[in-house]
């Protein structure tokens, strides 16, 4: 068999490994098609049932359901009706005190004055802390105001230096003092500009949070014993009963050098408009609903649970996509190991589909011919290897030893012995 022929097997081979190849990545890339196409089908089906979730919890939303889920009846006359009038509360919202810059002496006055506000206790109270974040929009609003008539007045002043300078009635003294007021009024209006920017750019980050602190005073009508009483009588009674024990609470607390006062029906919405909204509270706060003109409020906070499935959701489908590209990621790895095993036992597949081809064209070769090929091509083989191996060892660095012996010996690197000096000194003698 010509060299020719072989080379055209070859090439054939070649061709048929690549068509194997191109093959196997239009069946990858389908798959992957394929996998995209339920990917979208699914999320699409997540999405409705979420829509219909939606659609279904607001329409089971009523006065009733929202009724059930406050803790409370109704806000009136300052105070937090609860349980069916069976339970009154009047909250009394303290300032805080800097503690930590007081001195020693404060310090120890404000500890004893806290000791007499407890030791004056005598019926129970419940201490809240509420976390707000600062919403500065009014701040900047009365700021904005103060800027506009701060510029007014300045470019008024402004224009009547510039006729003062243009006539001729006032003197260079007269000119200097009101310029110098003109001076002032412009730094002043600088300043303000400055203070209006820093506002806005606090307002821009939400990391502005303050404490506010409360004292809750509840107020239960079936201590007293008597129940002959109508729902006027039993609210009036509650209301001067609270009174009289947050005016108390705050007279015992002034001596610790806190201040206190009551709230009132509007202070108490916004206390729990915040507590039930806490995030959105900074949106749509109590003041713009007021303003609105809304007689009632509800919350527009959603379920505590609807927020975890949310979360769940959310979270099994990220890990299903990086599970998906993990998995691809392994599936593409695997191909190119495939392949680098191909293209690594190349040679010995070359020789194995050679032979195959020449023992089943035994009949028109001849069988002679093509086992003389068959053994042509494993002896031409068998030779290459040889070679290759013997020229590895010659060119492999000799160690030490080796080349000690090899002096001992009297020989070099080609194997050819050296005549030493003693000899010739003897044949010089």
């Amino acid at each position: 068999m010509s060299d020719s022929a072989i080379s055209n097997m070859l090439l054939m081979i070649l061709a048929v490994m690549i068509a194997i190849l191109m093959v196997l990545c239009i069946v990858y890339i389908m798959l992957k098609f394929r996998a995209n196409q339920k990917n979208k089908v699914l999320s699409e089906k997540e999405n409705k049932k979420e829509e219909e979730k939606k659609n279904s919890n607001y329409s089971n939303y009523s006065k009733k359901s929202i009724f059930d889920f406050f803790e409370f009846d109704k806000i009136e006359d300052n105070m937090i009706v609860r349980k069916n009038g069976k339970m009154f509360i009047m909250v009394v919202e303290c300032q805080g005190v800097n503690y930590d810059l007081m001195s020693r002496i404060e310090k120890v006055g404000v500890e004893e004055g806290f000791q007499q506000f407890l030791n004056t206790l005598r019926h129970p109270i419940q201490i809240y802390i509420q976390t707000r974040s600062i919403n500065l929009e009014n701040s900047i609003d009365t700021y904005n105001k103060k800027v506009s008539e701060i510029e007014n007045k300045y470019n008024k002043m402004q224009k009547e230096y510039e006729q003062m300078k243009k006539s001729a009635k006032y003197t260079k003294e007269q000119l200097e003092a009101y310029k110098y007021e003109l001076t002032k009024q412009r730094n002043l209006y600088d300043y303000a500009k400055d203070i209006v920017q820093n506002t806005e750019k606090m307002s821009l980050s939400r990391n502005v949070l303050t404490k506010r602190y409360y004292v809750v005073v509840p107020y239960y009508p079936d201590d007293m014993g008597n129940t002959n009483y109508d729902e006027d009588e039993i609210a009036n009674m509650a209301f001067s009963e609270l009174y009289t024990k947050c005016q108390t609470i705050i007279r015992a607390l002034s001596a610790c050098s806190v201040q206190g006062k009551i709230l009132s029906s509007d202070e108490l919405v916004d206390l729990l408009y915040v507590a039930y909204n806490r995030d959105e509270s900074e949106v749509y706060g109590i003041d713009k609903a007021i303003r609105a003109g809304y007689e009632e409020l509800y919350s527009t906070a959603p379920d505590v649970f609807a927020k975890k499935i949310n979360a769940l959701d959310q979270e099994i489908k990220n890990r299903a996509i990086d599970l998906a590209n993990e998995n691809i990621e392994k599936a593409k790895s695997d191909i190119q190991r495939e392949a680098e095993q191909k293209q690594a036992n190349m040679d010995n597949l070359i020789e194995k589909m050679a032979e195959m081809i020449l023992e089943r064209n035994e009949g028109y070769v001849g069988k002679e011919v093509a086992q003389r090929a068959i053994k042509k091509i494993k002896g031409e083989d068998e030779e290459n290897r040889k070679e290759i191996e013997v020229t590895k060892e010659t060119k492999k660095p000799k160690t030490k030893m080796e080349q000690k012996k090899t002096e001992e010996k009297g020989g070099n690197d080609n194997g050819e012995t050296k005549k030493s000096t003693r000899g010739r000194k003897k044949k010089s003698a």
